[in-house]
């Protein structure tokens, strides 16, 4: 799979051959302003502590990502009613892509340094602690024992342009390299003073 490029045309949020993609309510995602951006980031599979912790940092901080024009859309490779019940409490949108053909569409890869690279062991520690409690109080399900699309899937995160630029792109070494809230309005930020450049 080929990696997307800074200032490349983006391919279309889209999970089927001939529609945009929609959130795991069925509903459309929710249009970008004309000078907006969106981050799209690519997780796991329902239900992974590394995705369910790094989401709920997105979600304390969303009214932050709202006010610098960042539309945040999360893509997993589960189906929908998997999803579903993961989606509660998050300000934003979750797709669900058990087909994954945005992921082929983006490059995100998959493979065993996702676990085995020791710098992702302190996010698994901290999210499986967080999950324990949430699991036994009935407010969040154990994960699929075999996750469709696997384990072994790498993150990434994209910034796009109101007009389907890449105005940034990172691919992850292993499950837990991805960008925090703090990145995304940093990238935010320098586009607004020195927009992407075109190289289409």
């Amino acid at each position: 799979m080929s990696r997307l490029r800074t200032g490349t045309t983006a391919p279309p949020l889209s999970t089927t051959t001939t529609t945009e993609a929609v959130t795991v309510t069925g509903a459309p995602l929710p249009p970008v302003p004309a000078d907006g951006l969106t981050h799209l980031q690519f997780r796991r599979f329902a239900g992974c502590p590394i995705c369910n912790l790094h989401l709920r940092s997105f979600a304390v901080r969303h009214p932050e990502l709202r006010e610098a024009g960042v539309r945040e859309v999360a893509v997993f490779h589960s189906p929908a009613e998997e999803l579903r019940s993961y989606a509660d409490g998050l300000p934003f949108s979750l797709v669900a892509d058990p087909e994954q053909r945005l992921y082929r569409a983006y490059g995100v890869e998959h493979g065993a340094r996702a676990l085995l690279d020791p710098r992702v062991w302190p996010s698994i520690v901290r999210g499986v602690a967080r999950s324990i409690p949430l699991v036994l109080r009935g407010r969040e399900r154990l994960p699929a024992s075999r996750p469709l699309g696997g384990r072994l899937g790498l993150p990434a995160d994209f910034l796009l342009t109101a007009d389907g630029r890449v105005a940034a792109a990172h691919y992850g070494t292993h499950a837990a390299d991805h960008w925090s809230v703090d990145q995304v309005l940093s990238l935010a930020a320098a586009h607004r003073t020195a927009p992407v450049p075109q190289h289409d």
